[in-house]
């Protein structure tokens, strides 16, 4: 298993909207478990094949505290979602400390292959729900900043590239 890059918003690639997988073999699951160890590592609950600049509708998640309760969406659709909603905050690996409210479906039903491409059905509410949601959007090439103000996304946006752009190595002038 590798730990693989996670693009940073605002990369464009992160804008790229992700085609379906046509089957499920030994290199999506290889992928699977990359994409695994990737969140797991960066302490997340979620990961988007987008997110690793793989554009595949491949999802990885675990809300369990333990860790312990990997979930795989391949192809993932929502079939129905809840008119009731709930703002929460909300943060993105690939948009690093920044946290803020968007509004989600508490509860949605979503149709997905598993690691075996097996078809399954799941019915999810509160955090599950909420990250089901925020991993399909990065499918549809959209991060969750998008649901928030120009104001506000514009500020994101020019905090996160100074914060890349003091990571890069500097040239050595001689």
């Amino acid at each position: 298993m590798a730990i693989l890059p996670i693009l940073c918003y605002p990369d464009p690639r992160l804008h790229k909207v992700a085609q379906p997988v046509t089957m499920v073999d030994d290199r999506v699951r290889a992928l699977l478990d990359d994409m695994f160890a990737t969140m797991y590592d960066a302490k997340g609950i979620g990961l988007a094949a987008t997110q690793v600049d793989v554009h595949e509708r491949i999802v990885v998640i675990d809300v369990s505290e333990e860790r312990n309760a990997p979930l795989v969406l391949i192809n993932p659709e929502i079939l129905w979602a809840s008119e009731e909603t709930r703002v929460g905050e909300e943060g993105c690996l690939s948009v690093p400390g920044i946290y803020d409210g968007v509004e989600r479906a508490l509860a949605v039903r979503v149709r997905a292959l598993d690691a075996q491409g097996q078809e399954q059905v799941i019915e999810a509410e509160g955090l599950l729900a909420v990250c089901i949601q925020h991993e399909m959007d990065h499918l549809m090439g959209k991060v969750f900043v998008e649901y928030l103000s120009p104001l506000k996304r514009g500020r994101i946006k020019t905090k996160l590239l100074k914060q890349q752009k003091q990571q890069q190595p500097q040239a050595v002038r001689a």
